[in-house]
């Protein structure tokens, strides 16, 4: 099995983040300082050189006032 930051599903949540944080009028750096964390994270997120665990799915979703049950619809379909 692939991990699953390969995976197109991964490809799709990365490109739907970005998507809601550029809806919010949003650079990575102003999310990132919403979030308490540094900017990097958020590029790093973006960029697929890291993953972000439903918690934090979460915790980004709440800040960029989008609704995970949307992304994870679409993954599942």
């Amino acid at each position: 099995m692939l991990k699953s930051i390969y995976t197109k599903e991964s490809d799709t949540l990365r490109a739907w983040l970005k998507t809601k944080r550029k809806e919010k009028g949003l650079s990575q750096r102003k999310l990132a300082n919403q979030l308490d964390i540094h900017h990097s994270i958020i590029g790093k997120i973006e960029t697929g050189e890291r993953q972000v665990n439903v918690v934090e799915l979460i915790i980004y979703c709440k800040e960029l006032d989008a609704d995970p049950i949307e992304i994870i619809k679409q993954l599942k379909s």
